[in-house]
């Protein structure tokens, strides 16, 4: 069911533990889900290859981070990769159903959750899973991403990429008024999605905030505190598009977006602080022939990993 396919590696050489064996000798766990609802506009489809084409990319690469203390994460840190959802392509439905099931799965090793996507969708049913395991506590969401993804349906799909966080804002274990959509951007956001967003007491954290600041960490650390305000823990979700489209060849074309140096400085101080898993979504391989969004996701998980070894030691 959860296999990783053909050719595929693990993603940075982490254990296969597709089968369920040797979990519990890892500290991370990479999950895919090959999943693409409703296309949106134009080509920009086939974001469902981005599990494979992310971990075919990461096999060039090592644990080791120079920039970083010359940190080698996996001197610290054991990878599993789980492999993929089970998705059915014929039913958007069941394909939430099987996301959460196998997201409850997750959550339930107590490990670090990884997941790459397919569309912002998925980030709906892993944050059904998160909240239906933990029952009791509340979580607050730092959302990286040019747009807001909060329509209440895109031609009467309620599951579709442009709408998690209409979903998301119905979840009782989620603090509305902890989730940081950040970097949001461009003409692409509708005028309803921030009037959304301010309903449901969600916080905007604009382009221009980042770009304006004086000092990106520290507007990192006042990013994460609204965040972690009244919650048990902060789940980070990324869509590529956060990017600027010159640093995201393989995402949808959306300009005056973070540079790679800014997204990778905000993963790492908001992992250095304390998050309880990821995702990142929205590569499409079909449009960058030469794979550098597919390969960037590498790095931003390895600075996710970095920071969180850091914050706790």
């Amino acid at each position: 069911m959860n296999k990783i396919y053909g050719n595929t590696p693990p993603f940075l050489g982490a254990k296969n533990v597709s089968t369920g064996k040797g979990i519990e000798e890892t500290d991370v766990l990479i999950y895919g889900v090959p999943w693409e609802g409703a296309v949106t506009w134009g080509d920009y489809t086939g974001c469902e290859l981005g599990p494979k084409v992310i971990r075919l990319s990461s096999a060039r690469y090592s644990g080791y981070l120079p920039e970083l203390n010359h940190i080698d994460v996996f001197g610290h840190l054991s990878l599993g990769d789980m492999g993929d959802v089970d998705v059915v392509p014929a039913s958007v439905e069941e394909t939430m159903e099987r996301i959460e099931t196998f997201s409850k799965r997750v959550w339930e090793e107590n490990k670090f959750p990884v997941a790459f996507g397919g569309d912002h969708g998925i980030t709906y049913p892993i944050m059904k899973a998160l909240t239906e395991t933990q029952q009791g506590k509340k979580f607050g969401i730092i959302h990286l991403d040019a747009h807001y993804d909060n329509m209440v349906s895109h031609e009467g799909d309620e599951f579709a990429r442009s709408t998690p966080f209409a979903r998301i804002y119905e979840l009782d274990g989620i603090r509305n008024e902890s989730i940081i959509h950040t970097g949001i951007h461009g003409p692409r956001n509708k005028p309803e999605s921030g009037q959304y967003a301010k309903e449901a007491g969600a916080e905007t954290v604009t382009i221009r905030d980042i770009r304006e600041c004086t000092n990106i960490k520290e507007l990192a650390e006042d990013v994460y505190k609204k965040a972690s305000h009244n919650v048990d823990g902060v789940y980070l979700t990324i869509c590529s598009d956060v990017l600027d489209y010159a640093f995201n060849p393989g995402g949808p074309v959306d300009g005056n977006g973070l540079t790679s140096y800014e997204l990778l400085t905000l993963v790492h101080e908001f992992a250095k602080r304390g998050i309880v898993g990821m995702d990142f979504v929205e590569v499409y391989p079909q449009q960058d022939p030469s794979q550098f969004s597919a390969h960037f996701v590498s790095t931003v998980v390895l600075y996710a990993l970095a920071g969180k070894i850091e914050g706790e030691s």
